[in-house]
């Protein structure tokens, strides 16, 4: 069975009867046995995935099915499904069966998308490769040696390897759009607040978003559609209406301007193949009409460090949950209290969890406070103010999503300042909530994904992805 780039193709196909749902999920199901290797599921949902399938080719017979029947997808595993572990990739929530679900697994279950599993990560999404899992490194299909990227690393690879049509990942500093990069795919981080996050497991909650990884922009549109808006559960939730973005894919995208942060094409870091890649891509949107200009953003050396300082402290805050009393791991020999807590954190947390946890713990600690945290959030403010600046001029801003292809498994763990600057153009969007879409651009010469990030203003998502479709040739 060929491998199928979005859900009009299936829905077609089933429509022609020359593809049924429990067809397509089998074939699912032999894509994951075979590429078992790389290692992005925690877990198949074998049977409640069957029996979804099964539903919902009923309601396809019978002509009440939903937007989404006929797509299979995958959920990264630090959102909550009711009756189905939940772990976010950490040995503190092994075994954790959820009691309810996310709002979006509500809304997809809603429009019969059918859940596939829940797809590895690095921990509690702390991470850039997908190292930092207890269930072990998710593998790049396009090279096993390599890094999936992460944090939604499972997600990534689920979508390139065709291990199901579609995947839900979470970004709080680019882990939706970085290993959308390094494996191919397209990876859109909406708005903040766009989508509700009841229901995920939280990392920095001024941060976190849910996005998803597809391989086409109509997925990706059709899929915002269905999860954005607002929910009674989540009081952080924007209450805007929800335009219909599949609709505006075929519509004539109009003359944009858009700004190239100069400093990004000119990082020392950047790989040379990512900006050829990206200077081609200009020429194209200069050729599809749009003005493109080269603009200075001098505060590029201070995103990572506030980003850090700032999501670290949320993290702290967030994870001290996990004390082994409420739920999670519990240490079952500590002689009181105290060693209860230490020990169950201690067994239950990575190295990588409990080294933002430390770090967030002490930039929100007495005498430290106003040095680092609030000092952070000033910062955040600044870049915040000259991007609604920059796109006061602009409809986009341009610039590469990482610096380099996906690099070696094992080559950066060691140096955890090259793997926190992996980051550098994607904390961009997430410091100031704006939305940003990954846009595969091809291969390098090693036959590894290369990419551009497109962002825009606060809910212009639908100028983002009626761009994004036109410069790859979907309408």
């Amino acid at each position: 069975m060929k491998k199928y780039s979005s859900l009009t193709e299936i829905q077609s196909l089933i429509d022609q009867k020359k593809l049924s749902l429990p067809e397509l999920l089998d074939h699912y199901f032999q894509q994951i046995e075979i590429h078992k290797h790389l290692n992005a599921f925690n877990e198949v949902f074998f049977y409640s995935a069957a029996e979804q399938a099964k539903l919902v080719q009923q309601k396809i017979e019978n002509g009440s099915a939903g937007k989404l029947a006929g797509m299979v997808i995958g959920i990264k595993d630090n959102i909550s499904y009711k009756d189905h572990e939940v772990t976010a990739s950490s040995k503190m929530l092994e075994g954790f069966i959820s009691p309810y679900s996310a709002t979006v697994i509500e809304r997809l279950i809603a429009e019969d998308a059918v859940i596939i599993g829940r797809l590895n990560c690095d921990e509690f999404a702390m991470g850039g490769s997908n190292e930092t899992s207890y269930y072990g490194p998710v593998k790049n299909a396009a090279d096993p040696e390599r890094v999936a990227g992460g944090s939604s690393g499972g997600s990534a690879v689920a979508v390139q390897a065709d291990l199901c049509l579609s995947a839900l990942g979470t970004d709080t500093g680019g882990s939706v759009r970085q290993p959308a990069a390094f494996c191919g795919c397209i990876g859109l981080k909406p708005t903040y607040g766009r989508i509700s996050r009841y229901g995920v497991i939280a990392y920095a909650s001024s941060f976190d978003q849910v996005g998803t990884i597809t391989s086409s922009v109509s997925d990706a549109a059709l899929l915002l559609e269905v999860l954005a808006g607002a929910d009674e559960y989540d009081s952080t939730v924007s209450r805007a209406d929800v335009p219909r973005y599949t609709a505006s894919l075929g519509r004539p995208v109009g003359k944009k301007r858009m700004a190239v942060l100069k400093e990004t094409l000119d990082s020392e870091a950047l790989d040379p193949a990512i900006k050829a890649s990206i200077l081609k891509a200009i020429e194209t949107f200069k050729a599809q009409g749009h003005t493109v200009d080269f603009v200075s953003f001098d505060l590029l050396d201070y995103l990572v460090p506030a980003y850090y300082v700032l999501t670290t402290a949320e993290a702290s805050s967030n994870l001290s949950r996990y004390d082994g009393v409420h739920y999670g791991h519990r240490n079952l020999e500590a002689a009181n209290l105290n060693d209860l807590y230490k020990q169950s954190r201690a067994e239950g947390f990575g190295d990588e969890v409990k080294t933002r946890i430390l770090l967030g713990t002490f930039v929100l600690s007495a005498g430290y406070y106003d040095a680092y945290y609030q000092k952070a959030q000033q910062v955040r403010r600044l870049i915040r103010e000259k991007m609604e600046a920059l796109l006061k001029d602009y409809d986009l801003i341009l610039t590469p999503v990482t610096p380099t292809p996906a690099f070696k498994i094992g080559e950066n763990l060691s140096d955890p300042l090259v793997m926190y600057m992996a980051d550098i153009f994607t904390v961009l969007a997430s410091l100031t909530g704006i939305p940003a879409i990954a846009i595969p651009l091809g291969n390098n010469n090693e036959g590894l994904p290369l990419s551009i990030q497109l962002m825009t203003r606060h809910f212009g998502e639908e100028a983002l992805l009626q761009i994004s479709g036109a410069f790859l040739n979907e309408n």
